[in-house]
């Protein structure tokens, strides 16, 4: 792809679990083959993800919203809900924040993942998200949820959506509502940070990809190692999701990482038959591009998750279980016989992210 101009684009992913940073991968390393100068605003462990992946990029530190999760699935929306004046507040800083972050570096454009607040009347601003439609378990509660959404998204120039247009999608009606945003919007097919599959020997039976927020993420090792226990005929690898641990675990010959950086991880997924992995849905783009079989537990009362998980489930693109209900070893067994329908078509459109960026900083 040739090189066009350096003006300076900020990208910025919100700090909820990794999935938004990660997916942001091949959107900088298409921008940056553009030509475009990349300011990256980042917390530090995102900083961290980013570093793995790149040895040139530019950063600034933009505080998180730390959000807290509840430990029980019937606490987790009130403790959300009880959280909403502080997201409220985070919205409002980050905006200002990014008054000055405009003038100070010479920014020309903002893509920014899911932060609300960073839209201005100065220059263009891209707001990416798979959530226009945002889960409730009410309709009236759904239908308000995406009026707030909207008004939000409306403030930025446009809206990309990673999914693919038509049928043949993977998010369902969170991506596919009704009725869409006012501003323009924009398909832009499937993230996937590893680009495509290696052609790699298959070292595993079982990948288990552990990740997303405490305490939901020990108490799911947990249950996995406990089922695990006396599965020795099984070769299985175990990436419990703390890229900052530094404890050895070691356990009945199950082969296990803290951690694994971009290439490994990689390697890893492609050396396995089946994925074991939360239904997070940059998780869900990748395991897709790549074709692998899946099982997917979603994080106890995540409405997202959980409608993800059962969309494809239903269409045979992953086996699915409940946190509360699942049996690992059963669920192995079940998947080698399952009979998956795992589309080979999912690809990410960089010439019309590039097209439109060009038409934006023109």
């Amino acid at each position: 792809m040739a090189k066009i101009n350096n003006q300076k684009i900020l990208i910025a992913p919100l700090d909820w679990g990794l999935g938004h940073v990660t997916r942001c991968i091949p959107i900088i390393k298409t921008l940056k083959n553009a030509g475009y100068d990349i300011l990256m605003a980042v917390c530090e462990k995102q900083k961290k993800i980013l570093e793995q992946e790149f040895t040139d990029l530019k950063f600034i530190e933009l505080f998180g919203y730390n959000i807290n999760y509840a430990k029980s699935k019937n606490l987790f929306a009130l403790k959300i809900f009880l959280q909403i004046p502080k997201i409220l507040r985070c919205i409002k800083n980050e905006n200002e924040w990014l008054k000055n972050i405009i003038a100070e570096h010479n920014i020309a454009l903002v893509i920014s993942d899911n932060r609300y607040g960073l839209h201005s009347k100065t220059i263009p601003t891209i707001f990416i998200t798979h959530q226009l439609t945002i889960k409730a378990p009410f309709v009236w509660l759904e239908n308000l949820l995406q009026k707030i959404n909207y008004h939000l998204i409306n403030k930025f120039s446009q809206c990309w959506m990673p999914d693919i247009a038509g049928e043949n999608n993977v998010a369902g009606s969170l991506s596919h509502p009704i009725k869409k945003p006012q501003i323009p919007t924009h398909y832009i097919g499937i993230l996937n940070r590893f680009n495509e599959p290696l052609q790699a020997n298959n070292l595993y039976d079982v990948c288990i990809l552990l990740s997303g927020p405490e305490p939901q993420r020990t108490l799911l090792e947990n249950i996995l190692l406990k089922q695990l226990k006396n599965q020795a005929s099984l070769k299985i690898l175990f990436v419990r999701g703390l890229p900052q641990a530094k404890e050895i675990l070691i356990f009945n010959g199950i082969k296990i990482e803290n951690h694994l950086q971009g290439k490994d991880l990689h390697k890893a997924i492609c050396s396995s038959n089946i994925i074991v992995a939360r239904s997070g849905y940059t998780t869900i783009m990748e395991l897709l591009a790549l074709q692998k079989k899946s099982i997917l537990i979603p994080t106890p009362a995540q409405t997202e998750q959980e409608y993800l998980a059962t969309y494809l489930h239903k269409q045979h693109k992953c086996l699915s279980y409940q946190q509360n209900e699942v049996n690992i070893v059963e669920a192995i067994k079940t998947a080698n016989q399952f009979e998956y329908n795992l589309p080979n078509n999912l690809t990410f459109k960089e010439d019309l992210i590039v097209a439109l960026v060009n038409e934006l900083t023109k």
